[in-house]
């Protein structure tokens, strides 16, 4: 089968293995849709976790097509998707219901091979049914389950003000699920005029396309989705006294933050951030099949996988017509 390796950061090849046998518990899986993430660019650039070689790809959907021994709630033909983080439920952290902490964690697409190949096996724990959800639509599970467990972490009001910092893909995903806790006006922040007219689609009741343009000391709720340093910095001015702030983007590794420590003190603000998800997968199914958060429109390019690097390009060249790209592992182009 084809699939795609990173052997080192800054490389990136279309290569070939042989399809792997589902182990016991295990589910083989027939790749039909996997998104690219801006945590797949960090690997590749050497900026996050990630054991080389690695296959990437952790937001993926597909196929059952074989099953490995003791594997229950399954059979071949049915249609799932993954949560990629494998915890050890044994640890200090995973007897604490911190399992997105876990001290012997694994993630498929980082540490083990992930969708960015034609058959990838995964643990039964780790696989959901999504029923007729449309596959590229179901690989949105794995980002809407991050954010869901950000945006529980803000404790959102009713009626709070909130303002998102990036309209990319997970920006209107934020968006959606901050309107769904209640926020009663969400402002966005977004330079790139294809993605801001996105969020204007999408529901926000204002979209700015400058930092000068935003009020200060304004808002319950600020919410970081680019992982921009420069950005990160200024998320405390926006927020008003008593207010919240969610760093969510995932900035590059070794970078620090300049924040003023006494403007915090004298704000009274909590500071916040947000790592992958807990238990979020059963949650962001149900919404995506219920279409209570749309991600159609969220997607712009569907490619096949000897396009890889073709797809990183665009996403990197901040072209204003480039949202979500999702590789089609399957695709017979």
């Amino acid at each position: 089968m084809k699939c795609i390796v990173i052997p080192k950061p800054g490389e990136i090849i279309l290569s070939e293995r042989e399809i792997p046998e589902p182990g016991p518990g295990e589910l083989l899986i027939q790749v039909m849709a996997s998104g690219i993430c801006g945590t797949d660019i960090h690997i590749y650039k050497g900026e996050y976790l990630g054991d080389y070689p690695v296959i990437p790809g952790h937001e993926f959907s597909g196929v059952v097509t074989a099953l490995g021994s003791d594997v229950r709630r399954f059979k071949v033909g049915d249609r799932v998707a993954v949560e990629p983080n494998i915890a050890c439920n044994n640890c200090i952290h995973c007897l604490n219901n911190r399992q997105n902490f876990c001290l012997n964690w694994q993630a498929l697409g980082v540490t083990l091979p992930g969708g960015m190949e034609q058959y990838v096996t995964a643990s039964e724990s780790a696989v959901f049914d999504i029923g007729d959800l449309p596959h590229e639509q179901a690989a949105f599970v794995e980002p809407l389950s991050c954010v869901l467990h950000g945006v529980e972490r803000t404790h959102i009001e009713l009626a709070d003000k909130v303002v998102i910092l990036g309209a990319g893909p997970i920006g209107n995903l934020i968006l959606q699920v901050a309107r769904l806790q209640g926020a009663s006006h969400i402002t966005m922040l977004e330079s790139n005029s294809g993605r801001a007219e996105l969020a204007r689609q999408m529901g926000a009741d204002l979209v700015v396309e400058r930092m000068e343009d935003l009020p200060l000391d304004s808002f319950d709720v600020v919410i970081d989705a680019t992982g921009v340093i420069p950005l990160m910095n200024c998320t405390i001015d926006f927020a008003r006294k008593g207010g919240t702030v969610l760093l969510f983007g995932v900035p590059p590794s070794g970078r620090n933050l300049e924040l003023e420590a006494f403007k915090i003190f004298q704000k009274g603000l909590t500071l916040l951030s947000s790592y992958t998800s807990v238990r979020n997968s059963f949650q962001a199914v149900d919404l995506l099949q219920t279409h209570k958060v749309l991600v159609e429109p969220l997607i712009s390019h569907r490619l096949p996988l000897k396009d890889i690097s073709k797809a990183f390009e665009m996403i990197e060249s901040h072209d204003p017509n480039v949202k979500k790209v999702i590789i089609l592992p399957n695709d017979r182009e």
